[in-house]
């Protein structure tokens, strides 16, 4: 069974909430987003806020060369 990959983008400042909702809404509208998958928005701190996409290990190649995250880690 494949594990699940937390695809990663991280935004920095003092807007870098309402650019990681953006990214997300973006994201969304991606041919390679479908219903199914999940994605959303974390705020780490005041000025620190990532945008991510939950996908299986095996899309890993394919998404990471059509949308260039920042990082991923494996989904808990």
């Amino acid at each position: 069974m494949d594990r699940k990959i937390k695809l990663i983008w991280d935004f920095r400042g003092p807007d870098s909430l309402q650019v990681a909702n953006h990214f997300v809404r973006h994201l969304k509208e991606s041919p390679l987003y479908s219903p199914q998958r999940t994605g959303g928005v974390e705020s780490v701190s005041e000025v620190h806020c990532i945008a991510y996409m939950i996908i299986q290990e095996s899309e890993m190649p394919r998404f990471r060369e059509a949308l260039r995250p920042h990082r991923a880690t494996y989904a808990d």
